[in-house]
């Protein structure tokens, strides 16, 4: 047995855990697979440094002392030679968990005093490298500078990968595929098209047409251009379904039209009755908030299919927070939703005839369907029949995305809005944002849709200024 364990010890890496990686992800004792995992007792101490208060990083600080405890319970003598995580991770993890159980006290550069808990921890790992040799002893930490100073002493560190969808954003599904003229020659045979309230369908099989998945948009240019989506799947077949028009005037939502081709995917998706989960990404000014606003509007006042609007945001300051705001949750609310202030605007102006009597009665009607929530106090709600709205999206991590998109309730409607590319909460990147995680987990589900807004549509000015700074 000594024999086996030395063996897999050559092959296997110790990863020492920085303490922001298990406030990031607590479930991360559980993502090394075959490795072993040191916890060092700074790790510890800043965990319970961490643990008072609400916020995501208590509860997370929280969840992870809790998950430590219980593996160490299941194996309470293991804590000098390893403790197994095979059994408590039930398969996940095969590795040991390390728990630093002597004091250490390696030399540091004069540079780095070592009161500092980072200063400790990287201590740790020093100590560790010299201990095993040729053992590969790897520093994870979502903390830049913690990474920087681990190199500069000539040890390994990375940072931590697991909780990233994809490496590059550009990756990123868009919804969206253009068709080529030899795809229509490719399918041509066993080709079946309809006509039926409206739409035309076509049922292709074929290669191509296996690659495209549920509810993703096709289009193609030219003399008889096309605009449709995949309505159905199986298999390599794959059923074609034309759109609805809302660039004319006609199908026109809250009086507001398609400006461009992304805007009109992304308003059948959101009038769509059959898409219960929506994720529109584009930059600024492309439009998300108004389209979402002006159908949801559409959907509550004209056609009852919801009983209100709900909108929620993150509220993470671009710059100094301005302290306490006095008032109801509602009131408070109020300075982060300047978004939804200045969209109702517009929308108030498409509202018809009246006069400032007849747009001042129908702002009060409105106003009275929205109501703005903070994400604080979602946990444990229900929402039924409801349009939400989740402004800011790209700021959630994948366990607050989570908690937010499950208090959907029967006849409820969810749509994310958000830019990957302008994120504020500390330690989420492109690739591990919420708003990335759904819109990788979702796309293929039948009651589900995706729109990347590709082009700007609120000034030549802000275009231009998205183009350029």
């Amino acid at each position: 047995m000594a024999t086996r364990r030395a063996s897999k010890n050559e092959k296997s890496k110790l990863f020492v855990l920085d303490t922001n990686v298990l406030m990031h992800d607590p479930t991360s004792l559980y993502r090394f697979e075959e490795h072993d995992i040191y916890v060092p007792i700074m790790t510890l101490e800043e965990l319970d440094n961490n643990k008072k208060g609400m916020s995501e990083v208590a509860r997370n600080a929280r969840q992870a002392s809790r998950m430590m405890d219980e593996i160490v319970s299941a194996s309470p003598d293991g804590i000098l030679s390893g403790i197994d995580l095979s059994e408590v991770s039930r398969g996940l993890a095969t590795g040991r968990l390390f728990l630093q159980a002597e004091a250490i006290s390696a030399h540091l550069p004069d540079g780095l005093p070592t009161g500092r808990g980072d200063n400790q921890i990287l201590a740790v790992v020093l100590h560790l490298h010299k201990k095993f040799g040729k053992r590969p002893v790897i520093l994870v930490s979502k903390d830049i500078n913690m990474r920087i100073k681990a190199r500069a002493l000539g040890l390994e560190a990375q940072d931590y990968f697991n909780d990233k969808v994809l490496e590059d954003s550009d990756l990123l599904y868009t919804g969206v595929t253009p068709l080529t003229p030899e795809f229509w020659e490719a399918h041509a045979k066993d080709m079946e098209s309809w006509k039926q309230d409206g739409h035309t369908y076509y049922r292709l099989t074929g290669p191509g047409a296996a690659e495209l998945l549920i509810n993703e948009f096709v289009f193609q240019d030219g003399e008889q251009p096309l605009h449709a989506w995949v309505t159905e799947k199986d298999g390599r077949t794959v059923t074609l379904e034309s759109l609805t028009d809302y660039s004319h005037q006609k199908n026109n939502v809250w009086g507001i039209t398609a400006r461009n081709r992304e805007q009109n995917f992304a308003l059948n998706l959101l009038m769509s009755p059959d898409i219960d989960f929506i994720t529109l990404l584009g930059q600024a000014g492309t439009g998300k908030t108004l389209l979402t606003l002006a159908a949801s509007l559409t959907q509550v006042l004209e056609t009852k299919r919801y009983s209100e609007i709900i909108m929620t945001r993150v509220t993470v300051p671009v710059g100094e927070d301005i302290g306490f705001l006095p008032g109801t949750e509602e009131e408070k609310m109020a300075p982060w939703m300047g978004a939804l202030e200045d969209n109702l605007d517009v929308l108030n102006g498409n509202a018809g005839e009246g006069g400032e009597w007849g747009r001042a009665a129908t702002r009060d009607l409105i106003r009275s369907r929205i109501k703005v929530k903070s994400l604080n106090f979602m946990r444990g709600r229900t929402f039924i029949n409801k349009f939400l709205i989740i402004d800011e999206a790209q700021n959630l991590t994948p366990k607050q995305m989570k908690t937010l998109i499950t208090r959907a309730g029967p006849g409820t409607k969810v749509v994310c809005l958000g830019n990957i590319a302008q994120i504020d909460t500390p330690y989420l990147t492109e690739g591990s944002s919420g708003l990335t995680y759904v819109v990788d987990r979702f796309k293929g589900w039948v009651h589900s849709g995706h729109i990347t807004l590709q082009r700007g549509e609120r000034s030549r000015l802000a275009d231009y200024a998205a183009e350029v700074l």
